[in-house]
Parts: structure tokens; sequence; C-alpha cells
């Protein structure tokens, strides 16, 4: 710490804000296992659908270990291990939402050119964290 001339102590912080740093989401199982679990007496009525869900079900469990996103101070970006696929800059961002709020489902959010749709593979609470201080709603 030092002092200025105002007589005003200046405090530099080594941390960086919550903002600017680089969150990446802990991935959820939560909706791939109740597919998968839903699927299982559906399978003894009607072994098509439960077959179906079941697919699904694994399919999203397949994806919720493969991909990651992190938010960065600019950016939100899609891992698939070690690779980006796909980064989305905020600043062409329009709006988002989570849809079903008590259990959250489905992740929506629209850029200026296309609007997207994502399953809540990751941490529902640490998503809406980080959207509210990276991209508030419009």
């Amino acid at each position: 710490m030092s002092t200025n001339r105002t007589g005003f102590e200046t405090v530099t912080t080594t941390s960086t804000p919550l903002s600017t740093s680089t969150v990446e989401l802990q991935p959820s199982y939560n909706i791939p296992v109740v597919l998968v679990i839903t699927a299982i007496p559906l399978l003894l009525v009607q072994p098509w659908v439960g077959g179906a869900i079941a697919l699904f079900g694994l399919f999203l469990m397949f994806q919720t270990v493969t991909l990651r996103l992190q938010f960065t101070a600019t950016d939100l970006d899609v891992y698939r291990g070690e690779t980006l696929i796909r980064r989305f800059p905020y600043q062409e961002w329009q709006n988002w939402r989570i849809f079903w709020e008590p259990v959250p489902i489905l992740f929506y959010f629209k850029e200026v050119k296309s609007i997207h749709f994502l399953p809540i593979l990751f941490d529902p609470k640490t998503l809406k964290t980080c959207l509210e201080q990276r991209c508030p709603r419009i």
C-alpha cells in the first residue's frame, strides 16, 4: 500500500475479479441418468420408446463426459477434451434463458445471427452465475 497526494491509500490486489477469470463448468449427470433410469421400465412396456429414450440418455451421458464449457472474460468456449470446437463472443449475444428453474433442463441463448439450445449438462448454479456476471439479460 502507498499513500498518494490526496491522502488516500492505493491498494493493489493480485486476484482477478470473477468476471475476468476463466471459469470451467463442472459436469452434471442429472439429465442423462434420469433418462436412462426412466427408459428401463419403458423397455418392458414400449420397447421402441424405451430404447429411444435410453439411447438419447446414453448420448447425453457421452456429451457430459466429453464436453466442457468455459466462461472467459470475452467468450463462452466449448471444448471437446482439449480441443476448442466453438467460441461464442458475448458481444454477439442478444438474450439468454435457463428453462424450468426448479429443475433446469435447457439453456437457450440468442446471438445476432443464430439461436442455440443446450441441455443442462453442467452445474446449473455456476452456469447462471457466470451468465449474470458476463452477459446480463437484455
